[in-house]
């Protein structure tokens, strides 16, 4: 037994060294993630401050999403030519002119282009993290690592809604935007620190890739088609979830730093569950959390229309906090599992579209419900892809990943 735990410690040291994982890619990940949680909560109000009612609020939040996906397949190629960490040193960069855009915008318009760019940066922070993370880790941890990587975006989602209900508390709103500049420029800092020269830079194993993105997508047009609708669904769910607090407590006139708090709650649960999460998905199989995870998120979904005060919303805002905390780096994963070594990057890049269509679907569809008059029907169609992701993943995920659970692993001969 205590082989077995020192092979275990040893393993983790290998798996997390200092400076290439650590400071490489966990700690600028929870810097941005801090920026992009302290600017989450308070661009409804901005937009609303700016002159958009609510519908509009809800639009300019979907932005952020939006620009993910018109990023994510460009964010591919350009990990792929200039290297994740090159790649994530100028996502960085853009990021933070984009913090500082929003903080001075004079315009409804300057605000939407400012959170369109800002979607865009993340899109290729991300998308270089998560094949870097792929290519250095063995399959066995691939779950806790991945699930770590999502821990600190949750972490971050925690840490900066607080942050900015302080500096917005008596103030106007333009502070937590310079905040969240200042910690995308400290993200961009450590990178500049911790990068190696390329001549002593650790290599991946993988490849070249001289996979295209369309003939990739055309050799693996089934899995797209099947498991790639159920990460949508799966990012429908969680985008909403970054939506619908804002909007509904902004529908209940609730103040921007309450609303902050409440989402920061709703973060808590976030970060105690992201390993021991990845840790059971390691050991027991995807779907072990894949399909609780979901399936409590649409439940807390269906009864945010239901609460009408602080109190009941933020119990419901926990609940939905467990729920995504728990399948913490599921996506991550289970892409991971499935990406061909050739064409890594070109395929997590059309991966990572699929998840972030979702993104922008879940807000979309609360934004249509405020829309057309009930913003509490939007939400409820939003919950109501709680449960078909749950069905989609149990049918497609064992199809294509030996890790999806207990019995695919025995077919493949893995543990």
């Amino acid at each position: 037994m205590t082989a077995v735990k020192q092979d275990e410690v040893s393993s983790s040291t290998r798996i997390f060294p200092l400076r290439t994982v650590v400071f490489g890619a966990m700690v600028p990940a929870l810097l941005f993630s801090i920026a992009i949680g302290i600017a989450l909560p308070i661009i409804p109000a901005s937009a609303t401050r700016l002159g958009a009612d609510l519908a509009a609020a809800g639009f300019v939040t979907a932005l952020l999403p939006i620009g993910k996906i018109l990023a994510d397949i460009p964010a591919g190629a350009l990990a792929s030519r200039i290297g994740d960490d090159n790649a994530m040193i100028l996502a960085a960069l853009v990021g933070t002119l984009a913090f500082g855009g929003a903080a001075l915008a004079p315009s409804l318009l300057v605000l939407q282009v400012s959170i369109l760019v800002l979607g865009m940066a993340t899109a290729v922070f991300h998308l270089a993290r998560h094949a870097y993370l792929t290519d250095v880790t063995p399959a066995t941890h691939r779950a806790r690592v991945l699930s770590t990587l999502g821990g600190m975006h949750r972490l971050g989602y925690f840490i900066g809604p607080f942050l900015g209900a302080v500096v917005i508390v008596g103030s106007s709103i333009e502070p937590a935007y310079w905040l969240a500049t200042g910690c995308a420029v400290l993200s961009l800092v450590v990178l500049l620190a911790v990068r190696l020269p390329r001549s002593a830079a650790p290599r991946p194993t993988r490849p070249a890739e001289r996979i295209t993105v369309l003939s990739m997508m055309r050799a693996h047009r089934k899995l797209f088609m099947t498991l790639g609708i159920a990460t949508l669904l799966v990012g429908a769910v969680r985008g909403a979830r970054q939506t619908v607090l804002p909007l509904w407590g902004v529908y209940l006139g609730l103040d921007p730093e309450v609303v902050s708090l409440i989402f920061g709650l709703s973060g808590a649960l976030d970060i105690l569950l992201f390993y021991p999460g990845g840790k059971i998905m390691d050991r027991y199989g995807r779907l072990w959390i894949a399909i609780p995870s979901m399936l409590t998120m649409g439940v807390a979904m269906a009864l945010i229309p239901l609460t009408d005060d602080v109190a009941s919303m933020s119990l419901v805002a926990a609940l939905l906090g467990l729920g995504n905390g728990l399948g913490s780096g599921i996506i991550m994963t289970v892409g991971a599992d499935v990406a061909p070594a050739d064409g890594r990057s070109a395929f997590l890049g059309v991966w990572r579209l699929f998840q972030d269509a979702g993104d922008a679907l879940g807000p979309l569809v609360i934004t249509a419900g405020a829309a057309f008059g009930s913003l509490a029907a939007g939400v409820w169609v939003a919950a109501s892809f709680g449960g078909l992701s749950s069905a989609a993943l149990a049918r497609w995920v064992p199809r294509y990943s030996a890790h999806a659970n207990g019995r695919t692993r025995r077919r493949a001969g893995i543990g």
